[in-house]
């Protein structure tokens, strides 16, 4: 990041395509042309700069923008970059007035950009970086974590097999599932013998919380992944579904409450930690935010959430781990291994400190 250059200026708005991931934008044109209703040309083809896994192309029309989201060029993990799950879900959505961009198509045929895509409406209003809300009053910080986490309960509360999401996901087991998975990747990419880590190793499968009730998740439901409306505390259009599926309403509501409760000085963006009082700020405390997430979906409380918290806490540790396992193996660079090498004793001091709370001797 440039100096002086905020996250919000390094990622939003658009750039021209980069070499890597250009395409045959006439065959784009064609495509568009047979499918997607309205359309009318020119094509003009611009790149989002946001980091996203699945590259993010604005498409630009006289008379209107599209968005074309498409797996990336190379070789794939098989199941990763799934963007067909991705136009899935929010064809599921779109009809039942949820807020997500209008869904416009889906092309498998990988002759026409190289890999398979979709397109969907371009949805026009605010996105921002930073959880701390820095530029607004402390009455408009308040109302967008509630627009916030209203949209997160309204997700949570939609009827999956109406919807037409049947198979989407396995039904139940979802964080037994998921423990094991994480369990599993950092065993082969561990670098040092952390005991807290073996300790949540068998502790969490043996202990899930009773109630595993399954809905959508959206599995990194964040203030970045959302459009807010351009002057009122509404989301438009929430983003980035690659990681749904059908799963724990909690996992998924209990990652999001990490802002609250992580690590002192964990470098994880948006974090609320370093605001004093969050009341005169206008952000609400977590519990007021378990409280209006509560009263949006019916339940009394959630007295579960220690166990939740040492759960995510071991899953995010697993997954810098295997980032910096797949670095030492050779099979990927990244600029933050350091970083992300040392974030992962915190974690997992953290884990293991949520998880006596919810009751792990030691």
């Amino acid at each position: 990041m440039a100096e002086g250059e905020t996250a919000e200026e390094l990622f939003t708005g658009t750039k021209p395509v980069a070499d890597t991931h250009k395409f045959d934008e006439a065959k784009l044109a064609a495509w568009m042309e047979a499918n997607v209703e309205g359309y009318e040309g020119p094509l003009e083809v611009r790149q989002f700069k946001g980091g996203q896994s699945n590259p993010t192309y604005q498409l630009v029309t006289p008379n209107k923008k599209y968005v074309m989201r498409r797996k990336p060029p190379g070789k794939l993990l098989p199941s990763a970059h799934a963007v067909d799950r991705e136009y899935r879900v929010i064809s599921a959505l779109y009809p039942l007035g949820y807020p997500v961009a209008r869904p416009y198509g889906l092309c498998t045929d990988e002759s026409v950009v190289g890999t398979m895509f979709y397109v969907m409406d371009m949805v026009e209003g605010r996105i921002l970086w930073d959880g701390t809300l820095p530029d607004y009053e402390p009455a408009e910080r308040r109302a967008i974590y509630e627009a916030k986490v209203k949209t997160f309960a309204d997700l949570h509360n939609v009827d999956w097999r109406a919807a037409g999401l049947e198979g989407f996901g396995k039904e139940g087991d979802y964080v037994a599932r998921q423990i094991h998975r994480w369990t599993k990747q950092y065993k082969a990419s561990e670098t040092q013998h952390i005991p807290e880590m073996e300790q949540l190793i068998e502790w969490l499968p043996n202990n899930i919380p009773p109630g595993d009730k399954t809905t959508i998740v959206h599995g990194d439901y964040r203030l970045d992944n959302m459009v807010l409306h351009p002057t009122e505390p509404r989301v438009i259009a929430v983003l980035d579904w690659e990681l749904c599926t059908l799963g724990d309403p909690l996992a998924d509501f209990s990652y999001h409450l990490m802002n609250w409760v992580m690590p002192p000085g964990d470098s994880s963006r948006g974090s609320i930690m370093a605001i004093d009082d969050l009341k005169a700020w206008g952000i609400p405390t977590m519990d007021e935010y378990v409280d209006l997430y509560c009263k949006h979906t019916g339940r009394d409380g959630l007295p579960e959430l220690d166990y939740y918290f040492a759960y995510n806490g071991f899953r995010l540790a697993g997954i810098l781990q295997g980032i910096i396992g797949r670095v030492r193996d050779g099979t990927a660079n990244s600029a933050n291994a350091e970083s992300n090498a040392a974030r992962v004793v915190p974690l997992a001091k953290f884990a293991a400190e949520y998880a006596r709370r919810a009751g792990m001797p030691g």
